[in-house]
């Protein structure tokens, strides 16, 4: 089998290639049954064999043949499509540090000799080393792994743009992939695990000096050549550290993600080192010019709601800053322009609630696990949108309610307006309430990263917040058999306020209150719901909202706290597009004209 030019496999013309015809005609030459069969089976093994080779073998290309990057999900056992691919676009404003992220120890990078042979492989050029001689440790990595190879990938000689992995949209002229399995683990065996392989990559930034040109790069451009699949020994001694040079390796990326060639098996910890190495250009032109290999980089692929890390010595910005108001340039208009935003999608919240559209159903009433319990609540902290109070972990939960899973609470948080306007994100008939609560809960089972990608991942439930001197919503009935909640939960509660002044400022919790204690008597039978999003970036629409019908009431001293000690002043999402979407009303929530009207046509049916 030999590769055609552009890297499509073919099978060698001579006496293995058979047609129908001559097929016939060998088993007609035959003579006895027996000697048919023989040939038979030994003519269709021949064909099979060549058929799969054919299907599995390197039938695959960066450009010039049918099966191009795109392509490649349709590749025989490939992984190409799936959420964790490889490489990425590293936006840096998204980055987070990880102080876990430490040092790492570099076994034998500074050996002459480790470097055994080059070969052109017919899509890149690989520095195979001596076995069992190198490794690498530390910088996060889950243990020790073995360093088999490195490899480059480049554009062409017209163009310095061949990099892989890219920073804010730029691509560098080529990058350095150096290829490590987890110690112990066969190819096999480190392909199978999510963190078998461990890929240092490192880009190649193309300078106009020639300081270079009779060093290490220089030793190894020499041995550059377009014959493929030829193993050639390297006689000249260079080390990994020489090539790699001055780069700083404390400063680095990290991510989950995938071998950049088929398969595209996710099995990679990925180091993608901030500094880049400087070759000339002069050197860099020569791996297309050479090996006759061109463009040879995988385009960059979907973050997925991964995560990117950065090592606490990497250099990151700050982060796109959105807000509510005019004072940045990310208000809830533009939103959706944000990185991995879904602030433009359909199924957005809040909503605008019309009462005489809603659908009346029976959902039931819902099970609160731990709501009662004092010491739930973790810590507080300023996010700068909002006051958020995170819970402890495995203590809250919530199901039932017409949920199809048991949700876990993770946190609840709070909407305001300012002191001369109402707050809340959702609004019922227009009107717009001082405050709202939403109670964040996770589906039992998953990660968050999992959950806020698929429709019913989260459940939210939010609670209208209004003064006690109002009856804006509620009659004098409903007053006295939804009292409010006891107002002392409520002071310990703002109590914290003080203490949280600064945007990003998070203290312990060690006040006994609980979520019961602040919701009081509020109905919580009666509700709507829909299916929505988050209300902040990047409103993932992942949400099954619950609005509670009944407002919880509280001091209007204290609801005034949120905007006067915090300074953020109606951060609240305007209403969203319904988009065609059903809002269900729990039965019980019928107005009560309706059930009336129902109780007195009973009693006519009954009499008559």
């Amino acid at each position: 089998m030999t590769c055609s030019k552009g890297g499509r496999v073919g099978i060698e013309p001579g006496p293995l290639r058979f047609s129908l015809h001559d097929f016939a005609r060998a088993l007609a030459g035959t003579r006895s049954l027996e000697s048919k069969m023989h040939l038979f089976s030994f003519l269709l093994c021949i064909s099979l064999g060549a058929l799969v080779k054919g299907e599995t073998g390197s039938d695959w290309c960066y450009t010039g043949c049918d099966t191009t990057p795109e392509k490649w999900v349709h590749l025989p056992e490939s992984s190409c499509g799936s959420d964790r691919q490889s490489p990425i676009d590293i936006v840096t404003n998204l980055v987070e540090t990880n102080h876990s992220l430490g040092n790492f120890a570099f076994t034998n990078f500074d050996n002459y000799y480790i470097n055994k042979s080059i070969i052109n492989t017919g899509h890149t050029v690989k520095i195979n080393l001596m076995e069992g001689e190198v490794e690498v440790t530390g910088g996060g990595l889950s243990g020790t792994y073995s360093t088999i190879q490195f490899h480059f990938h480049w554009s062409s000689t017209e163009h310095d743009q061949g990099s892989e992995h890219m920073i804010d949209g730029h691509r560098y002229a080529m990058e350095m992939h150096i290829v490590s399995l987890k110690k112990g683990l066969t190819a096999e065996q480190a392909v199978q695990d999510s963190e078998g392989i461990a890929v240092l990559g490192f880009f190649i930034n193309a300078t106009e000096d020639n300081e270079n040109m009779s060093g290490p790069w220089s030793n190894l451009t020499s041995y550059l050549t377009n014959t493929t699949g030829a193993a050639v020994d390297i006689s000249h001694h260079f080390s990994i550290k020489d090539l790699i040079g001055n780069v700083n390796l404390t400063k680095f990326y990290r991510y989950m993600g995938s071998l950049t060639t088929p398969n595209c098996s996710e099995a990679v910890m990925w180091t993608v080192f901030q500094e880049p190495i400087n070759v000339s250009k002069n050197l860099i032109k020569k791996f297309p010019m050479e090996t006759k290999l061109t463009n040879n980089y995988r385009p960059t692929q979907h973050l997925n709601e991964r995560r990117v890390f950065a090592s606490p010595a990497t250099t990151i910005p700050l982060s796109p800053q959105w807000c509510y108001d005019e004072h940045c340039d990310y208000q809830p208009s533009n939103w959706h322009v944000l990185p991995y935003s879904h602030c433009d999608g359909e199924r957005q919240s809040p909503i605008n609630i019309e009462t005489n559209t809603v659908i009346d159903k029976d959902l039931g009433d819902f099970s609160f696990t731990g709501f009662e319990n004092k010491k739930a609540i973790a810590k507080i902290t300023n996010t700068g949108h909002t006051v958020k109070c995170i819970l402890k972990d495995d203590v809250v939960e919530v199901s039932e309610g017409d949920l199809e899973y048991v949700y876990s609470t993770l946190q609840f948080h709070f909407h305001w307006g300012s002191q001369d306007s109402s707050g809340s994100e959702h609004t019922v008939d227009s009107h717009r309430y001082p405050m709202e609560m939403h109670i964040v809960n996770k589906r039992k089972g998953l990660t968050l990263d999992e959950a806020v990608k698929i429709p019913n991942g989260l459940a939210v439930l939010g609670f209208f917040i209004e003064a006690t001197d109002t009856t804006k919503s509620s009659t004098d009935s409903e007053q006295q058999t939804n009292p409010a909640p006891s107002m002392d939960a409520w002071n310990k509660l703002t109590h914290y306020l003080e203490n949280i002044t600064s945007v990003g400022a998070e203290v312990e919790f060690t006040e006994e209150i609980s979520i019961d204690d602040l919701l009081g008597n509020v109905n919580r039978k009666e509700y709507y719901r829909y299916n929505g999003s988050l209300t902040t970036p990047s409103c993932n629409e992942a949400v099954v909202w619950t609005v509670f019908k009944e407002s919880i009431k509280v001091d209007n001293k204290l609801i005034m706290m949120f905007p006067t000690v915090t300074e953020h002043t109606n951060v609240f999402r305007p209403a969203q597009h319904l988009s065609g979407r059903k809002i269900i009303r729990s039965a019980s929530s019928a107005p009560a004209p309706i059930i009336l009207f129902l109780l007195l046509a009973c009693i006519c049916a009954f009499l008559l």
